[in-house]
């Protein structure tokens, strides 16, 4: 960008990188605010709305083709009022526009999202990527600006405020927040039957292209397994993560998931990489390591994570968004190898690295190579005689000489903003993975971000999404507060301190004052943003689980943890309310499903564990949980601090016996003869 650039519009004042990089557009941007609103009502212009984010790959092609062309610009500002909105800062708008686009286009919506409205929000047209100029019978971005002002300055003006309204009503009458009564267990395996019915057995994932990495489908497939002993589960999981790690989708220099593949083989990635990604693909590689115990899912997670400490980490401890799949102006140009350069870099062994990693002269990118493995280790080994430790060595070592070479390449965008709720997530991550692999590191890294947001972005009593450059602000939604009391309660049953407990009873209070329909699920919002036309409860997952499934997650926990009746009724409300669509499409609702195994699982253990004062037994007995994928348990560490004491009084019944570590574990708040004997502690854990 010139330091004396032609245009500057409104945006320049964001924090948003996303609307930052508009900010220089010949289109008269507004950000999402009043001041937009009242010049589209005083002017009487409609409103064009365009939605994206700063790792958008379309984005950035709409903005070059069309946002930056001067004849555009002046189209859209004589006809619009133009609004730039960064979907990863006000996902309730996103959310909701989003709704009223896939109804417009068949539900055939993405990003960048484009909406026209009328000065009172209302939608009358979507369309998500359009290049400037019609052609092959798509329409350009031209063409329509010229027919909505046409139309807005006839009388057919008339019809589409009517339409609008009627958009507006349509949707209004079908917020759906309560139901009456609970979903039949036998969801469960019917949604189990369902995934197999839609999984590739050849290359996991479902059926057809793009793919898309669903980690939490990966988590309830683990958790039917351990509860049904069905092989195919387990069998569909592995299968799933063994050929996204060989797949070009991951980074197997660096760490890392891209966010989808453009094919069936994750070869193709869509290279940008996203926080929430990788937080929930470091669970899913986490709990197949606790449920088989192979090293390479270790492997994986510890490099999911590494990667996100390495290079996603703000110095006070928040996690970093997403980087771009573009780099000088390229798609995968950072991420991808020219032949020569892997031999030149790599020498005379460089034709192994290349043999296993499926490196060619021609390439499989625009003439470049993603890194990717058709065999296994084990298999490529014994198919050239060598040694499968010696290999691992060697290209163990010629990884790490390629990603110093590759680190010198000009980088992609990094969007440094910092969101509560996807920390949330990779908090989660750090937390049960420091727990399980007895690192320090991943749970210090844990606490440090949990610390950032509360210091940052919990502000008189209530969660604020989004913190880049000193400023916090927009009010928390559904998601940010479910998806930190999740990782609060993590650090709590990862003895982290009662302070965690705390806080997300807190924050659990909050949204049952603020978010809950009476009798009801929860709404995205509190309700006080008048701008927002509609309030909905949102119950489907997408990219991520949705705010309602992992806070009746929470919730499900909360029971277990304090025995008090309110929690499990918030969450069977939860269930009442998602029932109709779990009944037409369970794949669409799988954290439900998992919630609902959960909550039908009468041996779902708490477990209290009181330790002495020289704390014996402790390293033996966190070695022993981490150790085992026990899905439903909670964990509570009974240390007699008064504090906790006074947060769950029932410790004061539970404490160390005869100066000895004492292990209580208890069903539904029934809890079994207390154990002091080591042996018969780790004995009884491996029995859950």
């Amino acid at each position: 960008m010139s330091e004396h650039p032609l245009y500057t519009n409104r945006l320049a004042q964001q924090k948003s990188l996303y609307l930052l990089q508009h900010a220089h557009n010949p289109v008269d941007w507004y950000p999402w605010g009043e001041e937009a609103f009242q010049a589209a009502k005083s002017q009487n212009k409609p409103i064009f709305l365009s939605i994206g984010y700063a790792t958008c790959h379309w984005c950035h092609v709409m903005e070059r083709e069309s946002f930056e062309n001067v004849e555009v610009a002046q189209l859209m500002n004589n006809v619009f009022i133009n609004i730039k909105v960064d979907r990863e800062e006000l996902p309730d708008v996103d959310n909701l526009y989003m709704e009223f686009a896939q109804s417009m286009m068949a539900g055939a919506a993405g990003w960048p999202l484009n909406v026209i409205l009328t000065p009172e929000l209302q939608p009358f047209f979507a369309a998500t990527y359009l290049p400037p100029y019609s052609s092959h019978g798509m329409m350009g971005l031209i063409d329509l600006i010229l027919r909505i002002g046409e139309l807005w300055s006839s009388e057919d003006r008339t019809k589409i405020l009517v339409q609008a309204e009627k958009i507006v009503e349509m949707f209004s009458g079908s917020v759906h927040t309560k139901g009456h009564e609970l979903i039949d267990s036998s969801l469960i395996p019917a949604t189990a039957d369902l995934l197999y019915k839609m999984a590739d057995p050849i290359y996991g994932g479902i059926k057809g292209a793009p793919k898309f990495p669903i980690g939490y489908q990966y988590s309830f497939m683990m958790r039917y397994y351990k509860s049904s002993k069905d092989s195919r589960a387990l069998f569909l999981v592995e299968r799933t993560l063994d050929m996204m790690h060989r797949g070009g989708i991951y980074d197997h220099l660096g760490g890392g998931f891209s966010r989808y593949s453009v094919d069936e083989q994750w070869l193709v990635p869509h290279f940008e990489k996203m926080l929430y990604d990788n937080a929930i693909l470091a669970q899913s590689y986490l709990e197949v390591w606790q449920l088989t115990k192979n090293p390479l899912y270790r492997q994986i997670c510890e490099e999911i994570l590494n990667y996100v400490l390495r290079d996603m980490t703000h110095l006070e401890g928040g996690f970093y968004s997403a980087e771009d799949a573009d780099s000088e102006g390229h798609e995968g140009l950072f991420y991808t190898w020219p032949y020569e350069e892997v031999m030149q870099v790599l020498g005379s062994e460089g034709e192994l690295f290349c043999a296993f990693y499926n490196i060619t002269p021609h390439g499989n990118f625009e003439g470049r190579n993603i890194l990717h493995t058709l065999l296994t280790l084990k298999e490529f080994a014994s198919q050239q005689h060598r040694s499968e430790e010696e290999l691992q060595a060697l290209f163990e070592q010629q990884r790490r000489r390629l990603w110093e070479v590759r680190e010198k390449r000009v980088h992609p965008l990094k969007d440094d903003k910092i969101l509560s709720a996807w920390n949330g997530l990779m908090i989660y991550s750090l937390a049960e993975a420091g727990k399980a692999f007895q690192n320090d590191t991943y749970l210090h890294a844990a606490v440090k971000a949990a610390r950032f947001i509360k210091k940052y972005l919990w502000q008189e009593q209530k969660l604020l999404r989004r913190w880049r450059e000193g400023q916090a602000m927009f009010p928390g939604s559904l998601d940010e507060y479910a998806f930190m009391i999740r990782a609060s309660l993590a650090l709590f049953e990862a003895n982290a301190g009662v302070e965690w407990l705390e806080w997300a009873l807190d924050m659990t209070q909050h949204l049952k004052e603020n978010y809950k329909e009476e009798g009801g699920a929860f709404y995205q919002t509190d309700g006080s943003d008048k701008n927002l036309i509609l309030r909905r409860c949102q119950f489907s997952d997408g990219a991520e689980p949705s705010g309602n499934a992992i806070h009746a997650e929470n919730l499900l926990k909360l029971y277990q943890i304090t025995y008090r009746e309110e929690f499990l009724q918030q969450a069977e409300d939860i269930f009442k309310a998602v029932k109709e669509y779990l009944e037409n499409y369970p794949p669409g609702y799988c954290y439900h499903v998992m919630n609902l195994h959960r909550y039908y699982d009468k041996k779902a253990p708490t477990l209290v564990i009181a330790l002495n004062s020289k704390k014996e037994h402790e390293q033996a007995l966190k070695q022993a949980l981490a150790q085992h994928f026990i899905p439903h348990q909670a964990v509570i560490w009974q240390t007699q601090d008064p504090e906790l004491e006074d947060c769950l009084p029932f410790l004061r019944e539970q404490r160390v016996q005869n100066d000895q570590t004492t292990l209580y574990i208890c069903h539904e708040g029934v809890c079994q003869k207390p154990l002091q004997d080591l042996p018969a502690m780790l004995e009884v854990i491996e029995k859950l």
